[in-house]
């Protein structure tokens, strides 16, 4: 199946997951709107990438976790490549790494409330254009970390539980208007996100998988392409971890 005549918004789409996901839209006939916040170069790479391979991207600068600059790159994108009928929340939140009882507070706030913002401006600004077509498909990327946690990452943890459980509130809410909304779940996955983690962990990540690997990137991509050609899911969390833990 294609993606042909749709106009997708892949936010935080500079690098890592995003970018392999914006590449992975463009090839399959999407016009892709490359968002980025700090990193113009990266998204410039990833939209000269598409471009060259003969597909259709721009790149938009904005803040995902604020309204007005969510809503005016909503704006932009519908005014160059028309209404926005795919949206990927991909926006990186970053946190640190510390265990429940060394956690400051306003580090785990702003992790939650960073995240949900960045979903529920994205859906607020995108949905009405959904809603000219009387269809449209959202995807957000959260983690296994949300349902199988690991030491460090609480902050994230309940940041992406808090995000899944939107998913299935908006999936429920959405159906009728034709729009759909699902989740991926990613374990590790080698982008420059995790290219800090000791090696060790890696490999332990990768023997504790049924495949013998960590994730890539473009394994996360094209189960997000997957997920948007597929016209009757909704309000799914598919797990993307070579079989590590079951959902």
């Amino acid at each position: 199946m294609s993606l042909n005549g749709n106009v997708a918004l892949v936010t935080g789409a500079s690098r890592g997951i995003g970018a392999a996901t914006a590449r992975a839209l463009a090839a399959r006939g999407a016009a892709v709107a490359v968002n980025y916040f700090g990193s113009e170069a990266a998204a410039q790479s990833v939209v000269a990438d598409i471009r060259a391979a003969g597909g259709k991207a721009i790149a938009v600068k904005g803040d995902a976790r604020d309204r007005a600059q969510v809503e005016a790159m909503a704006a932009e994108v519908k005014a160059q490549l028309g209404p926005i009928g795919i949206l990927v929340l991909n926006a990186s939140i970053g946190f640190p790494m510390k265990g429940f009882l060394d956690y400051p507070w306003d580090a785990f706030e702003a992790k939650v409330l960073g995240e949900m913002g960045a979903a529920f401006h994205g859906c607020r600004a995108v949905v009405p254009q959904m809603l000219e077509r009387k269809s449209g498909s959202i995807v957000a990327i959260t983690s296994g970390l949300a349902r199988d946690p690991g030491w460090g990452f609480c902050a994230h943890s309940a940041a992406k539980a808090a995000l899944e459980g939107l998913v299935r509130a908006l999936a429920f809410e959405l159906g009728p208007m034709g729009i759909r909304v699902n989740a991926v779940a990613p374990g590790l996955t080698l982008t420059d996100a995790t290219a800090n983690l000791p090696e060790k962990h890696k490999q332990a990540a990768a023997e504790h998988t049924p495949l013998r690997r960590n994730g890539q990137a473009e394994d996360v991509a094209e189960a997000v392409a997957g997920l948007l050609q597929t016209g009757f899911v909704t309000g799914a969390t598919l797990p993307v971890n070579g079989g590590a833990h079951t959902f």
